[in-house]
């Protein structure tokens, strides 16, 4: 019996369409001089944390031959341009037209949106579907997917992450992969059904690690490992996009038995629905948070002070949520960093303001040299009305790095990040991270890479929202949730929403 031929593809992005962060073709690869194909990809995404890594394991482990048409992934940001949407699907559609593929893997996101298509991952599936109507079709997708129905209806089986922070995304694609090869083989025959409850929940409320998400994804694993479900998903949804299907919903695969997975469906929308008002996110005002992590400061330092044997509690972690470049933040907003530096909290550091400019200032001054400089905003948000408000700042040059590291993990163990060009500024009590490209801290390694140990400071900030749970969560004596202007803010208030589908909660009072 000859080998089985797969094909597979990642082509991942989580459109925030108020960012006015630009998604040109280059963002998918790392601002590398050519698209990530072939064996070239398959190098990059072996023995990593990738979904992709998922499909490729499974196929060593089949003996199957195993093509990559592409594999692209950018950080969160604005509209995925045309042309670079374009440029991506080209090479998987030519591959889907040499034919003779058993089966199709597509490594997706699920929420994006191009400037043509509320509906990138649906519009991708239709196209493949006007070629080959046939084959069976493996989808792996994050859990912040917002779900329509082409998604669905053109896919075999679709697999979501059960966790955020998301350390199961190898887990998810190595699941779609099995089903679709036990499909191929005619060991089960897959039915999905679909559907979804008019709600935003706050990302800010996503997590994993807390109600009510953690019972939602408990729940599906319980149906999936019980036999009950193939594959069983709550795809929480991604609230910053203003799309028709924005949201949360649940896509349930079961073997030939439609029914089983209505009723698993229907059962995990009303869990959803029943603690919609949980998923409500609320924040307190900037200075009031500022100064509360200042005070659990003092009390951290007399607690060490009373017990200088024993073990040394971990920093306070302040999360400059507002502006999450894994949600499609700028990561240039200062509001948090001018702050804390007003109240003069001490022994800190701020990872980190996305600003080439003010890194090549600080390059060209050198190490040990002292620099004024104006760092971030450089990024207007006239979605939120809000404006570009750069903070100036004077102080050493500490270090200066190629801003490359590989992951530690448990998320996205193994794969190669790259901040780009980066510096430390050690002002005051501050050691401010400014890097050159995007890169949310969910890694020890981001800080090690620049030579600071997170341990030995009082006070950690980061521009992140849950992800940073999955390298960091354990450094945390406490937490404090800073609010700020931002494109990922949690307060809808602020965000014009014109497309996506009304009434839905908590937009509306249902």
């Amino acid at each position: 019996m000859r080998p089985l031929r797969l094909l597979a593809a990642m082509f991942k992005h989580e459109t925030n369409t108020f960012s006015p962060v630009p998604t040109p073709i280059e963002r998918f690869f790392g601002y590398r001089p050519a698209m990530l194909v072939g064996d070239a990809a398959i190098a990059a995404h072996r023995g990593t944390g990738s979904a992709l890594a998922g499909f490729i394991e499974l196929a060593q482990a089949e003996g199957a031959e195993l093509q990559v048409a592409v594999a692209g992934d950018a950080n969160p940001s604005g509209p995925v341009e045309d042309d670079a949407y374009e440029q991506i699907v080209a090479p998987i559609l030519a591959a889907v037209r040499q034919g003779g593929w058993d089966g199709i893997l597509l490594d997706l996101h699920g929420a994006m949106v191009t400037r043509s298509h509320e509906d990138g991952e649906g519009e991708l599936l239709r196209r493949i579907r006007a070629i080959d109507a046939s084959t069976p079709i493996g989808v792996a997708l994050d859990m912040h997917a917002n779900i329509y129905d082409d998604i669905v209806r053109h896919a075999t089986v679709i697999a979501g992450y059960h966790t955020y922070p998301h350390i199961d995304v190898h887990a998810a694609g190595l699941r779609a992969a099995t089903v679709l090869v036990r499909a191929i083989r005619g060991e089960v025959k897959p039915v999905m059904r679909w559907a979804n409850r008019p709600m935003l929940p706050h990302v800010m409320r996503q997590g994993t690690h807390a109600e009510p998400n953690r019972s939602l994804q408990a729940a599906c694993l319980d149906n999936e490992t019980s036999g009950r479900a193939l594959a069983c998903s709550v795809f929480v949804g991604f609230p910053h996009a203003d799309i028709r299907e924005a949201g949360l919903s649940v896509v349930v695969c079961t073997d030939g038995t439609p029914e089983k997975a209505e009723s698993m469906r229907d059962a995990l929308l009303e869990q959803a629905w029943a603690a919609r008002e949980a998923f409500v996110y609320r924040s307190d005002p900037l200075a009031d948070s500022v100064a509360r992590a200042k005070t659990l400061g003092v009390a951290r330092d007399k607690a060490i002070a009373g017990a200088p044997a024993g073990p040394r509690p971990g920093p306070i972690v302040m999360l400059d949520h507002c502006d999450n470049v894994a949600s499609g933040g700028t990561m240039d907003t200062t509001a948090v960093l001018a702050e804390v530096l007003r109240q003069g909290l001490q022994d800190v550091v701020f990872y980190a303001i996305h600003d080439p400019q003010s890194v090549r200032e600080a390059v060209a001054a050198g190490v040990g040299a002292e620099v004024t400089l104006s760092v971030g905003g450089k990024s207007a948000m006239p979605s939120i009305g809000a404006p570009a408000t750069p903070l100036t700042i004077t102080g050493r040059v500490r270090r200066i790095t190629d801003g490359s590291y590989r992951l530690r993990g448990p998320m996205g163990a193994g794969g190669l990040a790259s901040n780009g060009p980066t510096v430390v500024i050690e002002t005051g009590g501050v050691e401010v991270v400014l890097m050159s490209l995007y890169q949310e801290p969910f890694d020890l390694e981001c800080f090690h890479s620049v030579g600071i140990d997170p341990m030995r400071k009082r006070f950690v900030v980061i521009k992140s929202r849950v992800h940073w749970r999955a390298g960091l969560g354990h450094l945390a004596s406490e937490v404090v949730e800073c609010a700020s202007p931002g494109v990922t803010t949690s307060d809808y208030s602020l965000l014009k929403f014109e497309r996506v589908r009304r009434p839905v909660f908590p937009l509306d009072p249902i």
